[in-house]
Parts: C-alpha cells; sequence; structure tokens
C-alpha cells in the first residue's frame, strides 16, 4: 500500500499531550508497571482549558460560571483540579447522587455545583442541603424539590428552570416561517411554560428562580442562538411576573475538534460512500456503513458520525455563537446578555477536557485477515468498553508507539490497512468497525496510544465482561525539566506531589 492509498485519520495533538506522546519510553514504563488498558490523564490542561473558556467572557465582558459536565469523565484528578479554580467563574455540573458526593469530595463546596439530568429524592435533598443550585426539568421535580426542602427544614434552594422546544420566526412581524427547535426528553416546553412560572411564584418560599437553562443536542449555532435569544426574552417575562432570574444557562455542546487535517476527513467520509455503493473495496469490518445505505445506485441514509475535524469549536465556538446575531431580534447574544443585566452560565463537557488525555493498550496479536492479502487482526489489550470513540460517532487513528529494540518480523513495511479488535470473546469486540491505517505494522509489545479520549471515551461505557480489569487511571504533571511524574488518579491533589513516581 502507497502513502497516498493510506486512508488516515490522524489525530489532532497539541502540547503538552504531544510532548507525552513523544516519550514512548516513559508510556511503556506505566503500562508494564500498570497494565493495559491504562488511562493517562494531564490535569494542568483542564484548567488551561477553563481559563479559555473564561477569556471568552472577559472579551464579551459577561459574567457566569463555566460548569464541568462530570458526567464526561469520572476523574477525581480533573475535578479536583478544577475545584482549586477561582471559584467565582467555575463550577461542576452534577447528574447524579454519586457524581454530587464525589465533587464534593473533591472539594467543591455546594455553591458551586450545578444539579442537571434526572434526579431521585436523594439526589435532590443532599443537593438542597449543600446549597447547589437544581436545574429542574418539569412542574413535577420542582414540586418534589420543594416538598423535600418543606419537609426537612432546608434552606431555600436555587433552581433554574429548563425549557425546551424553542419557537421563532424566520420573519419579523409573525410574517417568517416558524421554526422549532428539535424535540429532548429534558426541559418544558416553552408552549407549557405558564404552568412553570405559576409553580415558581406558588413556591418562593421553598425555592427560588435564579436563571433560565437549557441544552440543545445539536452542532446548529443558529438554533442554539434563537434559544439563547429566546431565553433573554423569557427572563424579562419573569421579572414582570414577580420572580428574579439573572442568568442563562445554555449547557454544553461546544465541541472538539479530533482530526488534525479537514483533507484526511473529506477522504474519509467520501471513501466510505464509495464502499457503501461498491465501486471501491470495502473499508469497513463485514461492509459496515455507519448509518449509510445503497438504494439504486445512490446513497441513502445519514452517517452517525461526529464531525471529527471542527475548525471552530470549544472557546472559539463559545465566541461565534455570543457574537453572531440571533435571528429575530438581530444583534448578537452577547449584546442582548449585557443589555439585560444577565448572567452566562456553561456547562461543558467534552470541550472542557480536550486534550486532557489518552487511553493506551498494548498490541498482544497481529495476524492476516481472510479478506485481503494486505489486512490484518491486530488484537489488543482491551475491549470496545475501555475507548468507546466509535460509540460516540468519533473516528480517529491510534498513534504507534514501537517497543524499544523489539521491531519482530511484522514490525517493517510502509502503511498498512489493519481491524483493531478486542479483548473479549465476542464477535462484536471491535475497538474499530473501520479499516485502520498506521504507518507500519504493529508487532506484539507495541503500543497504541487513543489520543484525546478524556471526554466520554475513556470510562463512559466502561465495564468488566468476562472479568476482564477496568482500566486504571494515572495523572501525569510535566515538570520544569521535562521530565514526567505520575501518580494513580485518586492520589493527585491540586498541591505540591511527594508521592508522585518519576521516570
Amino acid at each position: 500500500m502507497t502513502q497516498d492509498a493510506a486512508l488516515y485519520l490522524r489525530p489532532r495533538v497539541e502540547p503538552p499531550l504531544a510532548s507525552l506522546l513523544g516519550d514512548a519510553r516513559f508510556l511503556h514504563s506505566l503500562v508494564d508497571a500498570l497494565g493495559s488498558p491504562l488511562n493517562v490523564l494531564l490535569p494542568e490542561v483542564v484548567a488551561e482549558n477553563a481559563a479559555r473558556f473564561r477569556a471568552v467572557y472577559r472579551r464579551h465582558h459577561l459574567a457566569g460560571r463555566v460548569y464541568f459536565a462530570h458526567k464526561a469523565n469520572r476523574s477525581s484528578a480533573l475535578v479536583r483540579r478544577l475545584a482549586a479554580c477561582d471559584p467565582t467563574s467555575v463550577g461542576v455540573d452534577v447528574a447524579s447522587l454519586r457524581e454530587l458526593r464525589h465533587a464534593l469530595g473533591c472539594g467543591f463546596t455546594g455553591d458551586r455545583v450545578m444539579a442537571t439530568g434526572p434526579k431521585d429524592p436523594e439526589f435532590l435533598w443532599l443537593a438542597a442541603r449543600v446549597g447547589a443550585t437544581v436545574n429542574v426539568d418539569s412542574v413535577g421535580e420542582l414540586r418534589q424539590l420543594a416538598a423535600l426542602v418543606r419537609e426537612h427544614g432546608l434552606g431555600r434552594t436555587k433552581v433554574l428552570a429548563r425549557l425546551s422546544g424553542f419557537e421563532s420566526d424566520t420573519g419579523y412581524g409573525g410574517a417568517g416561517t416558524r421554526l422549532l427547535s428539535r424535540g429532548s426528553r429534558f426541559g418544558t416546553p416553552v408552549m407549557e411554560a405558564g404552568e412553570l412560572w405559576s409553580a415558581l411564584a406558588e413556591l418562593s418560599d421553598q425555592v427560588e428562580l435564579v436563571g433560565l437553562a437549557y441544552h440543545l443536542d445539536t452542532t446548529g449555532l443558529e438554533e442554539k442562538a434563537r434559544a439563547l435569544e429566546r431565553c433573554v426574552l423569557l427572563v424579562d417575562e419573569c421579572r414582570a411576573r414577580g420572580l428574579a432570574p439573572g442568568a442563562v444557562d445554555i449547557g454544553g455542546g461546544f465541541g472538539v475538534g479530533y482530526l488534525a487535517e479537514a483533507e484526511e476527513w473529506e477522504r474519509w467520509t467520501t471513501a466510505l460512500s464509495e464502499a457503501v455503493l461498491g465501486v471501491r473495496p470495502p473499508i469497513t469490518w463485514r461492509g459496515h456503513g455507519y448509518g449509510l445505505r445503497a438504494e439504486d445506485g445512490t446513497v441513502r441514509g445519514t452517517a452517525a458520525l461526529y464531525p471529527a475535524h471542527r475548525s471552530v469549536a470549544g472557546p472559539g465556538y463559545l465566541d461565534r455563537l455570543l457574537s453572531q446575531p440571533a435571528p429575530a431580534l438581530g444583534r448578537p447574544p452577547a449584546t442582548l446578555l449585557l443589555e439585560h443585566l444577565d448572567d452566562l452560565h456553561i456547562e461543558p463537557g467534552r470541550a472542557l477536557v480536550d486534550q486532557c488525555g489518552l487511553s493506551l493498550a498494548r498490541v498482544l496479536e497481529v495476524r492476516r485477515t481472510g479478506t485481503g492479502p494486505d489486512r490484518y487482526l491486530v488484537r489488543l489489550g482491551m475491549n470496545a468498553g475501555d475507548v468507546s470513540l466509535e460509540e460516540h460517532g468519533v473516528l480517529v487513528d491510534p498513534v504507534l508507539l514501537p517497543r524499544e529494540g523489539t521491531r519482530g518480523e511484522s514490525g517493517g513495511g510502509g502503511p498498512v490497512a489493519v481491524h483493531l479488535v478486542g479483548n473479549l470473546c465476542l464477535e462484536s469486540d471491535l475497538i474499530t468497525r473501520r479499516l485502520v491505517h498506521l504507518p507500519r505494522l504493529p508487532c506484539s509489545g507495541d503500543l497504541l496510544a487513543f489520543v484525546n479520549t478524556a471526554g466520554y471515551a475513556m470510562d463512559f461505557h466502561a465495564h468488566q465482561a468476562q472479568q476482564q480489569p477496568l482500566a486504571r487511571t494515572v495523572a501525569v504533571t510535566e515538570e520544569q525539566d521535562g521530565r514526567f511524574r505520575w501518580c494513580p488518579d485518586e492520589d493527585y491533589w491540586p498541591l505540591t506531589h511527594p508521592q508522585e513516581r518519576p521516570l
């Protein structure tokens, strides 16, 4: 296979993650000591990412908090590092009782916690007890919270009212086409919000409305700007009803750019369509189409893939959202927030842990497949639950880290196409459904580093099926002398680390 024929999807790697990847000897020593798979985190990067989001706030002269969506990663090191950030500008968004307990144990005080997601009574009780802000989804949940506050003599609890089903005109004066945001199982539809406002007024002795919220499962800037604009106007409506909200929480969804080159993404997606049509050999396991199919010589369906190359993501996406004119009033959302004296809250998950870590797997076996003369199966010391990139539609190549001095018979040659398979006794345990192109054929003992897995891919689907071990997680810091030091994730604290192990 020639270099030109290889369908690479090479990862975007920035410092200090690039420096860590460059120290293959250090990474091999970690896996030798702690086993495969192994998750490696850089806690300082999460604080740097929070600072980048805060810089967007300053650029637009906005107040409010950046809340880390804890569900993106279970790490104690990441949460502790964020707890050490400015308490007025960084908080944590928890979506379960255990996440709330974890955040409190990592150093967050209750006033820096946003409680979201489905909530049972225990979760609501502890959130109210510690002074967290509760992001309520419905009138029923609001009444359940108020009853707990009243029954247990808790303090008046701050709440955000989460809304959904935003509607607007594409024109002015009602002359345009009606647009409705995509449906969601979370939040009260705007058209039914009257009952919510009445309940908030009725229960004002138990709950205090401090803002409105939404979370849209979309990358569309216009749809998000429409919802933000509508929330600003609804905040004014609430004030006219005697309530006193002062913030809009726009959730997450700011995105991450996983790939270094847009051209590689375009080449691969084109090749997938051609393979589905049958005009080129399959590039996936058993012709998997990622949601695409061929009908009457035409590609049908929608690819269930994350847009892996994104020129605007993370803080840049937030800046773009705040800067572009909103559809109805024609002014940028940042201007509307300032004019109406509203704070802005956000809940990034994936974007806040961008470039924060990687997942390592040892190569256990390399053998030819029966699907072609130059195709191989590479079995790894991990399974699909340990690095669930494809579960979230993220396609990105791992980085090959050869073991020093052990090339072996299979280690030569140029680019090669391989299927990466896991350690479970299941046909479905595929690390990648697509063919992955590597610069050379790996050898037993080499490592594959899956880059940028800290957001949802590292532990979101991890399990112990067939008694295979869960990946351990370590926190790594880079010293001034360029050396890396590590400690178990649970032993990391944002201060001097006498327990850290040097190379």
